[in-house]
């Protein structure tokens, strides 16, 4: 028999029921539908301030990326978007790098080029 017996108290409580096996059913209705917990991002250990070597790195090679934004050298030097958004504000006082476009949110930079055509 593939149904749960009847429920009653006193003759079959030997037999056990078939509901404790599976996770909590309501009452005897389709198997309840279980949350799935979402996913789970990684702790990005991102550096709060510069060491040297990041720092050295930065000069290296940020001014060499052609779409320098904060979140690209977040992402790449595994610093953190605060830290990324001044180091581009100094690479850009110091003309190591081009700015493009400027929103309150999103300073978008690029490499210095020779032709100053793009």
């Amino acid at each position: 028999s593939s149904t749960m017996p009847p429920k009653k108290g006193g003759k079959d409580s030997k037999i056990p029921s078939k509901a404790p096996a599976k996770k909590k059913e309501g009452g005897g209705k389709a198997k309840k539908k279980k949350w799935s917990k979402g996913k789970v991002r990684d702790k990005l250990n991102n550096l709060v301030l510069f060491d040297q070597a990041t720092y050295d790195k930065l000069y290296k090679e940020v001014p060499s990326y052609k779409l320098i934004t904060p979140s690209v050298v977040s992402e790449r030097l595994k610093i953190r978007g605060s830290l990324a958004r001044s180091a581009l504000k100094e690479l850009h006082s110091k003309g190591l790098i081009k700015l493009i476009e400027k929103h309150r949110s999103q300073y978008i930079y690029t490499r210095v080029t020779k032709a100053e055509d793009e």
